[in-house]
């Protein structure tokens, strides 16, 4: 989860907005057009991912999936057959075809959600492998697991499970940073609602707190407004007091990095996320629209990461250069050893809460 130890000035989020792609970059080829000459790469990952969701839309049930190699600019996309494929190209992506189609990777999630929604376990399409990877945690043992090996059988290489040697949880903890009196979790992006200032955090926090403070056993700066744990992770606090609440996340190294904009994740681009309990760490998205199965409740459509986060990170920002992306939920693992983490899209918690950067 993402913690801050003095809220105004740990994250904060900026102004909403995706880079604008140019729409004849995004137009498809028909199979009888004549061919055109292909879209320039994406600069960024913000741009990959607006063109890769805008090509799987035009190419429907011949799409598989997309994602990023941010070494190279290039945005990859999977699709199903030839003609698919040419008119991938010619939307400026390059074109991978694989067995297994988005639909029928969908439908392996359904039917993991319905049989196998074990705490402890969480699964995500894999753009790379073309499957659903499934992961069971230690707790994960004896019957369980033998259900859970069940299933994953009965989705053929459709599907992979691996086990893990960490814990899945969500990472609240008592500590410093945002406080409440059963709980520290981190502030995520400061945000605006109807005018006054608010900040973002996990829901798993904000329903274990109503009234929060600076420090521990501080005087109250901000009240919880409402909060969404498990199917979403998101919660929404109002400051009390006027307080200062720019738009930055706290990098732990005497700088702050500016938020202007929120973007939608995209499975290679290289990320950060801030914590109060080990601070900045980088990685790379590694999926999206994940399910993780806690022991409180499933949360569907996080962002997964190969990021390391601990207790008392919990609702923390993770964020790209300018760019919000998501809230700490949960992970497995440490920052000794190594480990992965899970996030709220902030892009959601916005638009379900009413609220804005700024």
């Amino acid at each position: 989860m993402k913690h801050t130890n003095a809220p105004m000035s740990r994250a904060a989020l900026g102004g909403a907005g995706v880079v604008a792609l140019i729409a004849a970059a995004l137009t498809l080829q028909g199979a009888q057009a004549a061919p055109a000459k292909a879209a320039p790469e994406p600069p960024t990952a913000t741009a990959a991912a607006q063109r890769a969701r805008d090509i799987s839309s035009a190419l429907g049930a011949n799409a598989a999936g997309f994602y990023y190699d941010a070494r190279n600019h290039k945005l990859i996309v999977n699709v199903t057959t030839a003609a698919a494929a040419d008119k991938a190209r010619g939307a400026g992506a390059e074109a991978r075809i694989v067995k297994h189609s988005l639909t029928s990777l969908n439908a392996a999630r359904a039917t993991l959600k319905e049989r196998a929604a074990i705490p402890g376990t969480s699964w995500a399409m894999d753009p790379k492998t073309n499957q659903v990877v499934i992961v069971a945690d230690r707790t994960v043992t004896g019957d369980r697991l033998k259900q859970l090996k069940t299933v994953a059988s009965s989705l053929g290489d459709r599907a992979a499970l691996r086990q893990s040697a960490g814990t899945l949880r969500p990472l609240i903890a008592g500590g410093n940073a945002v406080w409440g009196s059963a709980a520290r979790c981190s502030l995520g992006f400061n945000v605006i609602k109807d005018g006054k200032p608010y900040f973002l955090t996990a829901g798993h926090c904000t329903n274990a707190v109503r009234s929060w403070s600076a420090t521990q056993g501080g005087p109250e700066i901000a009240v919880t407004e409402t909060g969404t744990f498990p199917g979403d992770d998101f919660g929404i606090v109002r400051f009390t007091p006027d307080l200062a609440h720019p738009s930055k996340v706290d990098l732990y190294n005497g700088r702050m990095q500016s938020i202007t904009t929120v973007g939608d994740p995209i499975v290679g681009e290289k990320v950060q996320r801030s914590g109060s309990s080990t601070h900045v760490h980088g990685g790379d998205i590694t999926a999206v629209e994940v399910t993780a199965n806690y022991q409180e409740g499933s949360v569907d459509g996080l962002i997964q990461a190969g990021v390391c986060a601990e207790t008392g990170d919990s609702g923390g920002p993770l964020f790209e250069g300018d760019t919000a992306l998501g809230l700490t939920s949960g992970g497995r693992g440490d920052c000794l050893f190594g480990g992965e983490s899970f996030y709220q899209p902030v892009r959601e918690a916005l638009e379900k809460t009413g609220s804005h950067i700024g």
